[in-house]
């Protein structure tokens, strides 16, 4: 299914066909402020197979990123963060960043062989968060996202939906997407490191 959602006034009854289909352990994919990505509830771990099995790993072999609608909802999900990186991360988000900090028990542990990390994101797009914000909860989230692809298949809903509608239950039309990925942002040492230059500046650090 291909569901067309507008940044300024996103329809509810759509909203609440893709919430509906998320909490029903559903797969989308979505916008977000950089690329496109798939899409499942925090609360459903087994639609994280469904992902992983499209992009071809194990789920324990995938970093899957968790995005929230803010700053509270995303500590409720990692251990407490230091102060110094807490000023970092509530300066950049929402915005094109992934932070890795240490997740707590709410977090899937299907996500994890040891270590407990996990990316993080707060995005700043219009649809991502109206989503979120009528599901309650995050999501669960990965790149839609292959180097030996066009970028047509990246950025175009239309394509994107002829590519996947066997795979997902609903693609989320928010109009074209970048083609440039978040900037990842290593916080698992308690220290600042940049592990991917993305659409977020480096020199913001």
């Amino acid at each position: 299914m291909l569901i067309k959602l507008y940044s300024e006034n996103p329809s509810p009854k759509h909203l609440k066909i893709i919430t509906e289909c998320l909490n029903d352990g559903g797969v989308v994919i979505y916008p977000t402020d950089t690329v496109y990505g798939f899409g499942c509830s925090v609360n459903k771990p087994k639609a994280l197979e469904r992902i992983a099995h499209i992009k071809g790993y194990k789920t324990k072999e995938h970093n899957f990123t968790l995005i929230c609608d803010s700053m509270s909802q995303l500590s409720t999900y990692v251990k407490p963060i230091p102060n110094h990186l807490f000023r970092y991360i509530n300066k950049a988000l929402p915005g094109p960043y992934t932070f890795i900090l240490e997740a707590n028990n709410q977090v899937p542990k299907v996500l994890f062989r040891k270590k407990k990390f996990i990316g993080v994101r707060i995005p700043d797009n219009a649809i991502t968060m109206a989503i979120l914000n009528d599901l309650g909860t995050p999501l669960l989230s990965s790149s839609v996202l292959h180097d030996d692809e066009f970028l047509e298949y990246r950025t175009d809903p239309e394509l994107i939906h002829q590519r996947y509608e066997n795979l997902v239950d609903i693609v989320v039309d928010g109009g074209f997407g970048d083609i440039t990925p978040s900037t990842i942002v290593d916080c698992s040492n308690e220290e600042i490191e940049i592990i991917r230059e993305g659409k977020g500046p480096i020199d913001f650090f």
